[in-house]
């Protein structure tokens, strides 16, 4: 296992992309976490829009203004927030703003890779 990670910067060099980086999971050496490094570009947001999770997922905002909801919450969140998303909790996150957002994404427990990361969230009355 590497103990040291580093972002490799050429991945994000594209402000109208979103890119991913797996720094680690169960791939590279994790047993109970993930974690990755995102960025999302002005206009851009979760791909599932609003869904669950059978894991709890924590973002940490590096750069940008994102726009989260959570348990029909929206709130605004920049550099230095920690977002909690609880397994089961229906959630989504956009960039409304006009430059890039980066954020950590950590999951716990490690998902499991047999089942979809995300599910549509149910719909109210349902």
């Amino acid at each position: 296992m590497r103990h040291v990670r580093r972002v490799d910067s050429a991945l994000f060099g594209d402000p109208l992309t979103r890119a991913t980086q797996r720094l680690l999971d169960a791939a590279t050496g994790a047993r109970t976490v993930s974690i990755s490094y995102i960025q999302t570009p002005a206009g851009g947001g979760s791909p599932e829009g609003l869904h669950v999770h059978l894991v709890d997922q924590i973002f940490y905002v590096l750069r940008g203004t994102m726009s989260i909801e959570v348990a029909g919450e929206v709130s605004e969140v920049g550099p230095g927030a920690l977002v909690v998303f609880p397994a089961g909790v229906a959630h989504r996150n956009w960039n409304a703003g006009r430059e890039p957002t980066v954020h950590l994404n950590i999951v716990s427990p490690l998902a499991d890779p047999d089942l979809p990361f995300a599910t549509p969230a149910p719909r109210s009355g349902s």
